[in-house]
């Protein structure tokens, strides 16, 4: 992450589009057949058949759960949303934006000497885009906050 991108208008969202899309695809399709095995199998009760369909719902839950995160800028700062939490940054709090090789998303190093996972940019499935989002909001942590342009 070294050459400079341009800066995107705020507001904007960063989410792993490719990785929602698979987890969304998958959620969905293993609901679908979970609850065709528990309509079409004859020897079911009324119990095992819900129990079918209630797994669906369960696997569904976690898929959506894990296509949960993003990383939202504006005018104000950040909003970091990850697997089960949510966390409201301005934009004088993050000192830097990481993404190096091998990372599974990008970090926020904070003002406070703490990291932030944001999850929300992930190189996954989509790595060139995944950098391209981290370089851009590196961009913007320079440009708003107090980022730090040597960041590596």
């Amino acid at each position: 992450m070294s050459a400079p991108a341009s800066v995107p208008a705020l507001p904007v969202t960063f989410r792993p589009a490719r990785t929602r899309a698979v987890l969304y695809t998958a959620g969905i399709a293993q609901l679908a057949a979970l609850t065709a095995i528990a309509l079409l199998l004859p020897k079911l009760t009324g119990g095992e058949r819900l129990s079918f369909v209630g797994t669906g719902l369960l696997i569904l839950a976690v898929l959506l759960l894990l296509a949960r995160p993003k990383v939202v800028a504006r005018q104000e700062g950040l909003t970091v949303v990850n697997l089960t939490t949510r966390r409201e940054l301005a934009w004088a709090q993050v000192v830097r934006v990481n993404l190096r090789q091998g990372d599974p998303w990008v970090h926020l190093d904070l003002a406070d000497g703490t990291s932030l996972p944001a999850m929300g940019i992930q190189p996954g499935i989509a790595r060139e885009a995944a950098i391209r989002d981290a370089r851009a909001l590196r961009e913007l942590a320079e440009n708003h906050g107090t980022g730090d342009h040597t960041a590596g």
